[in-house]
């Protein structure tokens, strides 16, 4: 019997270490996404590498269980690797202190089934400028959750940045979401959070409540002054004084900027996401008076007082809906900074814009991100329109992804590393050049094979050239012409040395003898995880008048050289 026990317990004993040794061991956890710069280029890292957002934004009320369903099929057609959806502060605290985190955990695991990224849109205080989605606990105090108040004394349908008890009851949420972030998304599906929506007020410049009155009469704060290139002020100089006609502006951007500060700054004590804040725009070429734009949020003319008073934003990105090109373009050179991140959360779809992505691209973007990208809101037809495609709304933006999709992580480090440009059409502008070193990559849009560059009849074209190598090109686009030509010097590029036009070889007088361009080798190939696969070698018609690009996805590696 004794002989019996023991051989039973050395049994259960192996059995025991046989169990320990077969459990499987716990997960390493991924490294928290973070944005990176080098040389005043950024590049945000998932998993380690740049990686590049090509997002779409859901509609305002299509984060919940019932219309998820109508999400993730739009996604996937779009070929987006992230989706950008809202979290309803309204729902995720029902009652003070009572946090329900169903909703953030349903789009967590249903973002993993479909194996896309998360940019958490958190709607608190701020919904372009206004508080509607505030808990309905708040809502019915007024008095303690107040507004901002105009100079008629009125109460606006705006929060007020001086309402401490409306910053506190964000900071306490906030800070929840982002400590259950920590504790359920240690897969890191979520790459970024918003902190706010289109923070600023419409319809008056500033709160003119009396807490408000007492602050902007007295001295503008010292990091403010350092900000705006105003240290030579005045000692206790006041807004009005310092900054003028600007004042106002100002010094609501400052009441804003620190309001979200200590939201955001409490999110990233329990979870040291990115964090950014996006901003509705005023018109970059003709500045608007305040009233016609959200004032106090990070709008371009206010930059550097939300950099100095909000340290925990990572950055400011800027809401494109801008229909002019110039417009569109400037926006993007205002938001891409040494200090700042491009990054375009919101933008239009349309076949018009399309172009803009590689716009984005050519200015170092981290990520892209069209609104409405859902079948929750398909645009209706209008009367005397041919009824489209359910799809046609997000075609233009799927055209781009399918292309850039599978070279996602290769055009990021190519961005990163400052070998990439990539540039848009432009009305009255059918050839655009980038300069490479000794090598210069003419586009030319709305080209035939030999005749002269027209520009498309509307303006959709756009191409993205890298240098992979010495001589070595990676070349794509939609609706242009790509050629390259040797690169010659400044003056004879300004006198017109340089032979440009198609039908002849791009040539260039160097140390007084004429250098031509010629292809030794252009590939075809697609992307297969992340690298290239060759699948043949273009010639004759098809490289004799330049690379043509039509509005099939096409990804060329080029290489050069001179006779």
């Amino acid at each position: 019997m004794k002989v019996l026990l023991i051989i039973a317990v050395l049994l259960a004993s192996g059995a025991g270490m046989a169990l320990q040794t077969a459990a499987p061991a716990p997960m390493t956890e991924y490294p928290i996404p973070r944005l990176v710069q080098q040389d005043g280029r950024y590049a945000l890292l998932v998993d380690g590498a740049p990686y590049l957002m090509l997002g779409a934004q859901s509609n305002n009320s299509s984060d919940w269980p019932a219309t998820l369903p109508e999400v993730w099929p739009a996604i996937e057609y779009l070929h987006a690797n992230t989706l950008e959806t809202p979290i309803y502060w309204e729902q995720f605290e029902p009652k003070e202190g009572q946090f329900d985190y169903s909703e953030v955990d349903t789009v967590l695991a249903q973002a993993r089934a479909h194996h896309v990224h998360l940019v958490l849109l958190w709607f608190g205080t701020w919904k372009n400028g206004s508080q509607h989605y505030m808990p309905e606990w708040m809502k019915l105090d007024p008095q303690r959750y107040f507004h901002v108040m105009n100079k008629e004394g009125e109460y606006v349908d705006s929060p007020s940045p001086f309402a401490t008890a409306s910053r506190e009851a964000d900071k306490r949420a906030f800070a929840a979401l982002m400590q259950h972030l920590k504790e359920a998304d240690s897969e890191r599906t979520v790459l970024m959070v918003q902190v706010e929506n289109e923070t600023g007020t419409w319809g008056t410049v500033r709160d003119y409540s009396p807490e408000a009155n007492k602050l902007f009469e007295g001295p503008v704060p010292a990091e403010v002054l350092k900000a705006m290139g105003k240290t030579s002020a005045t000692a206790g100089a006041n807004w009005e004084q310092v900054f003028g006609p600007e004042a106002e502006v100002y010094f609501h951007a400052w009441a804003v900027s620190r309001y979200v500060e200590q939201v955001a700054a409490s999110g990233k004590a329990a979870y040291p996401l990115p964090l950014y804040c996006n901003a509705a725009l005023r018109d970059p070429l003709k500045p608007e008076t305040p009233v016609t734009y959200e004032s106090g949020g990070p709008t371009d003319n206010v930059i550097p007082i939300w950099k100095a008073e909000a340290p925990a934003i990572d950055l400011l990105a800027p809401d494109i809906y801008l229909a002019g090109t110039a417009q569109y373009l400037k926006v993007l050179e205002l938001y891409h900074r040494p200090n700042n991140a491009l990054f375009v959360p919101e933008t239009s779809g349309s076949v018009r814009s399309a172009r803009f992505f590689f716009s984005a691209l050519g200015l170092q973007a981290i990520g892209y991100s069209p609104f409405g990208l859902d079948y929750t809101r398909v645009p209706p037809v209008m009367p005397g329109e041919v009824e489209a495609s359910k799809n046609a709304f997000l075609d233009p933006t799927a055209q781009n992804y399918e292309l850039i999709g599978p070279m996602m992580r290769e055009v990021a480090r190519l961005n990163y590393e400052g070998k990439l440009q990539a540039t848009s059409e432009m009305e009255d502008e059918p050839i655009q050049t980038l300069h490479f070193g000794g090598w210069d990559a003419v586009v030319s849009h709305g080209v035939g094979r030999k005749g002269p560059a027209k520009g498309n009849p509307e303006p959709i074209g756009r191409a993205l050239v890298a240098e992979l190598g010495e001589n070595r090109f990676l070349v794509t686009g939609f609706f242009c012409h790509v050629d390259f030509r040797p690169a010659g010097t400044a003056q004879q590029r300004e006198s017109g040395q340089i032979v440009v036009g198609t039908g002849q070889i791009p040539s260039a007088e160097i140390d007084g003898r004429w250098v031509h361009r010629q292809f030794l080798r252009v590939e075809e190939g697609e992307y297969e995880d992340g690298a290239f696969k060759f699948l043949r070698i273009l010639n004759g018609d098809q490289t004799d008048y330049g690379l043509p690009f039509t509005s099939q996805p096409e990804v060329l590696r080029v290489s050069l050289a001179t006779y």
